[in-house]
């Protein structure tokens, strides 16, 4: 019977954003029950992604109010529900997998957890991701690497996120965490993941976040920008967040990695060139680049693998001769995000269902 109450559960899960899909090791079960009592569970397969309040889960559900409340309490406390007060009014809503119950985990994310998640994401979930388009997350130029002519939109500039926002939260990347918890880390910043809104008064009220100024905001995207971390907001007109990213570390980043063609799935707005005359291949271009898309060619000049650049414009910044320009990708290449986060994941689960149909 609690056998069942956790597959229900994964089932559930599986529908919401990238989906949760199952392994032949079960490790999507065990990471479940390490996340989930048996009743946490149950009443999780009452809850809906819009938030409602806990007499109307609790109708639906049946049973006593004020116990459902406390639970519900209880899994807001352990990051397994989103919970939103307004004008003196609490909903609870759903969360997915990824992103949601994942990046919760930052405080109490231990070595046998930080296993069962890695085994996980390498089995299934970094296979499944790929497949997903758009997908969650998409890489947008640093912003010291732009000198074109081009207009910038402002959902590909990472200050005019950030300025456009009245409420700013910063906090530690799930995914550096998860990785050093099995001594894979990397030596990156901890404190670069942004939220904003009500996503950061959540993390906020968790105490998993903490309130920055715009100021501060734009201070730590300098950090990671020299770094040399991938600033990659929600995959939409107007994200709800903004990570900076790691291809050593990060699910998403790291997915596109393992990709013979990231262009492929991620369909960047902008893509280096290199200034043949300039360069004199020093490669310091080579090792900066996240993707391995630069390589030095039998003339000592570099060369970029357009198949492989997410127009992240990292490699710019260290040029000591200034011979690599981020370029527009050609118009037919360009591809508009969402408008909304909603409409990010209303457009995947309509690109699942016709990859589901494709392979019956």
């Amino acid at each position: 019977m609690e056998e069942s109450i956790y597959q229900k559960l994964r089932g559930q899960l599986d529908q919401y954003a990238v989906g949760f899909p199952v392994s032949e090791s079960g490790n999507e079960l065990k990471i479940l029950k390490r996340l989930f009592t048996s009743d946490e569970a149950e009443l999780f397969r009452f809850l809906s992604l819009k938030p409602e309040t806990a007499d109307a889960i609790s109708t639906r559900r049946g049973g006593d109010s004020r116990s459902v409340t406390d639970l519900l309490e209880r899994m807001f406390k352990k990051g397994l529900v989103f919970r939103r007060e307004k004008e003196g009014t609490v909903k609870f809503g759903a969360l997915p997998f990824v992103p949601g119950i994942f990046e919760q985990q930052s405080e109490t994310m231990d070595k046998t957890l930080a296993a069962l998640y890695e085994d996980y994401f390498q089995e299934v979930f970094h296979k499944n991701l790929a497949e997903k388009e758009p997908l969650i997350h998409r890489p947008i130029p640093v912003n010291r690497s732009i000198d074109i002519s081009y207009p910038m939109a402002v959902y590909d500039n990472s200050r005019e996120i950030v300025g456009n926002q009245d409420l700013i939260a910063v906090a530690k990347c799930i995914c550096r965490v998860q990785k050093g918890a099995i001594d894979e880390g990397c030596r990156m910043p901890l404190e670069t993941c942004f939220m904003f809104g009500s996503q950061a008064q959540y993390y906020m009220d968790r105490g998993t976040g903490r309130r920055v100024t715009t100021d501060e905001a734009l201070k730590i995207l300098d950090r990671c920008e020299e770094a040399g971390l991938v600033t990659m907001p929600f995959n939409t007109m107007t994200p709800a967040n903004i990570c900076n990213c790691c291809s050593d570390c990060c699910v998403v980043l790291g997915t596109l990695k393992k990709h013979p063609r990231p262009v492929e799935i991620i369909k960047p707005g902008f893509q280096a060139s290199v200034d043949r005359e300039r360069c004199e291949g020093c490669e310091t271009c080579v090792g900066r680049c996240p993707m391995d898309a630069i390589t030095v060619d039998t003339d000592d000049k570099g060369e970029i693998n357009l198949n492989r650049c997410i127009g992240c414009g990292l490699c710019i910044n260290v040029c000591p001769e200034e011979a690599i320009h981020l370029e527009p990708k050609p118009e037919n290449e360009r591809v508009v995000p969402p408008e909304t986060g909603a409409h990010t994941f209303m457009e995947i689960a309509r690109r699942r269902q016709a990859l589901s149909a494709s392979k019956m």
